[in-house]
């Protein structure tokens, strides 16, 4: 993916059709649930018969559904889309209503310019709402072809979705995708792979949480073609550089580091390599791209890399990312100072007994720096004492924050305000022996006043018991 621009990012996305990501078409529950349902024949007359359909609305569905005349939607299309309106308005049933929303997806995806049909019809009121209505029926069906239809309505016509409209589609497709169990994930990802093409879209996503939404779900176990289309959003989205500057802000990089290390799949890998690679070239703040590159050498990405290096991949794209990213990692590996390793291992949120934790040259040089940003390292360790489940994380931030304060004069009044030392007595109780111990050593520090009168203390309590030791001699 690495000759993919700005620029055809939206041309490519839209012939990734149902038919062309990896056969979803013939295999997701939409679509099978599709199949069966275009079998089916309505009995448009008896709707008619109870008044619940127009002669107008009978004769242009019968029609078009039973007569085969296909070219009906582009001989009259204001009358196209007022009939399907009508007939969504006002029956009730769902096994109609599921018939009559394949109709209308066959209609666009015979051709895509017929979204005009529906986008300019002269209908009274407001188009999106028929649509929008039949997300809250119980039918899932109905939910997620009404889904796809959306998308295509939203995604294939110039004029954008509006806002409050797009912000309850959005919020939708967010609660779906965190639904268990949900046999139409596919679909809503697909949605939502039509959607994020455009800039506009993107950062209304953003407004619904719906990155964090993504990840959380990436962060799950859920299998590979779920997996890839998900990763395929985060690289949609990535293409905006300023979405690029913020995304790992909600830990993208980790996330995507440990799919990397896991996958088996070839296009999840190239996917991932094309999220990393935008991490680093899209954001305008360089000082963001490097960090990225530090956070991916932190998450052990490099290893990751040398191993598909060593697999020799026909993917020229995977080659290309793989050459790419290698190349920067390293730059960033030599420009490292080991305030700047120590900062994104704490920001990764991975602590682990690495050497710049044991140094005392270190502490000294760099104790002050931890108030940089508003406190955000010292932020960090201290939401790390109070989430992570990990013995190892917990054991170094509890280090951590005793060094602090160990050689930061105000360092005990600031961990107190900010919580920590509630925290780390908290941990005294905790079940690993390696927790505690680090517990108690940080306490230790933190209740000690002034290290520079108990280091004379302990000077002084060496000398008088070294001179008991020769007065006691020479009695």
């Amino acid at each position: 993916m690495a000759n993919v621009s700005e620029e055809n990012v939206s041309q490519l996305i839209p012939t990734l059709g149902d038919e062309k990501i990896d056969m979803i078409a013939a295999t997701s529950v939409l679509q099978i649930r599709a199949s069966e349902i275009r079998q089916t024949q309505i009995n448009w007359q008896s709707y008619l018969q109870s008044q619940m359909i127009t002669q107008r609305d009978h004769d242009f569905i019968v029609n078009l559904d039973q007569r085969g005349q296909k070219d009906l939607p582009d001989k009259n299309p204001d009358a196209c889309a007022e009939v399907f309106l009508n007939l969504l308005t006002h029956i009730s049933k769902d096994h109609t209503i599921q018939y009559i929303l394949v109709l209308i997806d066959d209609i666009l995806s015979e051709d895509k310019s017929r979204v005009k049909i529906f986008r300019e019809t002269k209908f009274s009121g407001n188009v999106w709402q028929p649509f929008l209505n039949l997300l809250n029926r119980q039918d899932e069906f109905v939910q997620h072809m009404t889904a796809r239809i959306i998308a295509k309505l939203a995604c294939w016509h110039p004029q954008l979705m509006d806002k409050s409209d797009l912000h309850f589609y959005l919020s939708w497709l967010k609660d779906q995708l965190k639904t268990n169990n949900n046999d139409y994930i596919q679909s809503v990802a697909r949605c939502l792979q039509m959607m994020l093409r455009i800039d506009e879209y993107r950062f209304a996503f953003l407004s619904v949480d719906g990155i964090s939404t993504l990840l959380s779900i990436l962060a799950s176990r859920v299998n590979f073609q779920v997996q890839y289309q998900l990763v395929f959003c985060l690289w949609v989205l990535t293409f905006n550089p300023l979405l690029a500057e913020k995304m790992n802000k909600f830990n993208v990089i980790p996330i995507l580091a440990d799919i990397l290390s896991d996958s088996v799949k070839e296009k999840v890998t190239r996917i991932v390599l094309a999220v990393f690679r935008n991490l680093i070239e899209k954001p305008e703040d360089q000082q963001v791209a490097k960090e990225h590159c530090i956070a991916m050498v932190q998450c052990k990405v490099l290893k990751q890399l040398s191993i598909l290096e060593q697999k020799r991949s026909d993917d020229e794209d995977i080659m290309n990312d793989v050459e790419y990213l290698n190349e920067r990692l390293q730059a960033s590996v030599q420009d490292l100072s080991s305030f700047d390793q120590y900062a994104t291992e704490v920001k990764s949120g991975r602590l682990e007994w690495s050497p710049v934790h044991k140094s005392a040259k270190f502490w000294r040089e760099n104790a002050a720096r931890l108030n940089e940003r508003g406190q955000e390292l010292l932020r960090t360790l201290v939401h790390l004492l109070e989430k992570s489940r990990d013995p190892v994380v917990l054991a170094v931030a509890c280090y951590d924050i005793g060094e602090y304060v160990r050689h930061y004069p105000r360092g005990k009044h600031i961990i107190e305000q900010l919580g920590g030392k509630q925290r780390v007595m908290y941990l005294l109780s905790h079940d690993d022996p390696n927790v505690r111990y680090e517990a108690l050593l940080a306490v230790q520090k933190l209740m000690v006043h002034n290290w520079e009168y108990l280091g004379k203390q302990l000077e002084k309590e060496q000398i008088d018991k070294q001179a008991g030791t020769v007065v006691g001699a020479k009695a």
